[in-house]
C-alpha cells in the first residue's frame, strides 16, 4: 500500500507543481509519464534478475530505490529535477512489482492462487487510493513536497519489518539452472498480446484518479478535500475487484471473455464523466475502479497458466507484459494532459475511454487455458522452504 501511494500521490500535486515551477497544465502528463516510463523500462529487467537472485532480493531493492526516490522527489529544485526523479522512483516501482507478484503466488499451490494474488493486487489498489486522497489532503497543510516526502518516508520505515516478516527461505533463485538463449516468456505471443490489449486501461486507470481531482476542482469548483475523496474512488474501491476478480479466473477457462467484460465497463463508464453530478461521479468511481482491479487479478492469475510458460520464467512474463502496459499506458497519460491543455478535460475523457477499448481485440492471441477447477490441497501444508 506504501508503494502505491508513491505511484498516485503526484496527481493532487499537479497544480502546485505548475504553480512553483511555472509550468502549463501540459507538461503534467511528463511527471506521470516518467514515472511509468520508469516503471516499464524496468519490468522485463526485473523478472531476468529474479531468475538470477531470487524475487524477495529484487522486490525489496525496488521497494528501497522508489522510497529514496521519493524522499529526493520532496526536494526537487526545478521541475526537470523532479520529472528525473519520479523517472527513478518508477524504476524502483519496475524492480519491485512483478518479483512481488510471483512471490506472493509462490507461497500457494496451482488452483489457490487467486484470492492471495487478488489481494496483493487490491492492497496496491488501497494504496493508491490513499495517494489520491491522503496527498489531496496533505498539499494545503504541508504543500506538495512535504505530501512527496511523507510517501517516501513511510515507505522506508516499512521496509524495516518487511525484511523479517519476510523468511529468507522464500523467494530465492530457482533450484534448476538457468536455460540458455532467449527465454520462452520473451517469445511468447500470448504474453506480448496481453501486454498489448491492456495499454489503454493502464493509462486510464493512472490517468483518471489523478486527473479528476484538478478536473473536479477547476470545471465542478470542489474543494481539494471533496476532489481527493471523490477521485479516490477512482483507484481505492478496485481493492474488492482483486480477489473476485482473481477467484473468477483461478475457477474458469473463460478468461478472455471475462477480461474484456470487465475492461469494456470501465471505458464505457469514462465517456459519461464530464456530464455527471457528484454522486454521478461517485458511482462511476466506484464501479470503474472495481472493474479494472478485476482486470489486473486476472492478468496476474493467469500468467502461469499460459502453454509453455516455465514457473521460473513467470516473474519475467508478468514483467514484460506489465512493461509493455506502462510504457504504452505513459504515452496515453501523456496524450490526455495535451488534450486538457489543448481541447479541455471533455474531450480528454473521451479519449482515455477509447484507448481502452480499442487494444482489446489482441487478446485473441490469448489460448484458452486450464484448469478450471482447482486441485485438492494437501492433507499437510508444505513447508516454506
Amino acid at each position: 500500500m506504501a508503494y502505491a501511494y508513491n505511484w498516485f500521490s503526484i496527481g493532487p500535486a499537479l497544480p502546485a507543481v505548475s504553480a512553483s515551477f511555472g509550468v502549463p497544465p501540459s507538461a503534467w502528463g511528463g511527471l506521470i509519464a516518467a514515472f511509468l516510463v520508469g516503471a516499464g523500462a524496468l519490468q522485463v529487467p526485473s523478472g531476468l534478475l529474479a531468475r538470477r537472485y531470487g524475487t524477495r532480493t529484487i522486490s525489496l531493492i525496488g521497494a528501497l530505490l522508489l522510497g529514496v526516490a521519493a524522499v529526493a522527489s520532496g526536494f526537487a529544485p526545478s521541475y526537470l529535477a523532479l520529472v528525473l526523479l519520479r523517472g527513478l522512483a518508477g524504476a524502483g516501482a519496475g524492480l519491485f512489482f512483478s518479483p512481488a507478484i510471483a512471490l506472493v503466488g509462490s507461497l500457494h499451490a496451482e488452483g489457490h492462487r487467486g484470492v492471495p494474488v487478488g489481494v496483493f493486487s487490491s492492497a496496491f489498489s488501497a494504496g493508491a487510493g490513499l495517494g489520491v486522497f491522503v496527498s489531496a489532503l496533505l498539499i494545503p497543510w504541508i504543500g506538495w513536497r512535504g505530501a512527496l516526502l511523507f510517501g517516501g518516508v513511510v515507505l522506508l520505515v516499512l521496509l524495516v519489518p518487511s525484511l523479517v516478516a519476510i523468511p529468507r527461505t522464500v523467494g530465492g533463485p530457482g533450484p534448476t539452472p538457468l536455460r540458455r538463449g532467449i527465454p520462452f516468456a520473451l517469445r511468447a505471443p500470448s504474453v506480448w498480446a496481453m501486454g498489448i490489449a491492456f495499454i489503454g486501461l493502464e493509462g486510464a486507470s493512472l490517468s483518471a484518479g489523478q486527473y479528476f481531482v484538478p478536473f473536479a476542482e477547476s470545471v465542478h469548483g470542489w474543494a481539494p478535500a471533496l476532489a481527493g475523496a471523490v477521485g479516490a474512488l477512482f483507484v481505492f474501491p478496485s481493492f474488492f475487484g482483486g480477489p473476485v476478480g482473481g477467484r473468477l479466473t483461478e475457477r474458469s477457462v473463460r478468461r478472455r471473455t471475462q477480461m474484456v467484460l470487465a475492461t469494456a465497463v470501465p471505458a464505457v463508464l469514462l465517456l459519461l464523466v464530464p456530464f455527471v453530478d457528484l454522486a454521478g461521479s461517485a458511482g462511476i468511481g466506484i464501479a470503474f475502479s472495481v472493474s479494472y482491479g478485476m482486470v489486473y487479478a486476472m492478468m496476474y492469475v493467469l500468467a502461469p497458466y499460459l502453454p509453455g510458460l516455465p514457473p521460473e520464467e513467470v516473474p519475467l512474463a508478468i514483467g514484460l507484459f506489465n512493461g509493455i502496459q506502462l510504457c504504452g499506458g505513459a504515452a496515453v497519460a501523456f496524450a490526455a494532459a495535451i488534450v486538457v491543455g489543448t481541447w479541455g478535460y471533455t474531450t480528454a475523457w473521451t479519449m482515455l475511454g477509447l484507448a481502452t477499448l480499442a487494444p482489446l481485440v489482441v487478446l485473441w492471441c490469448v489460448p484458452r487455458t486450464g484448469p478450471a477447477t482447482a486441485p485438492a490441497l494437501p492433507a499437510t501444508p508444505a513447508s516454506p522452504g
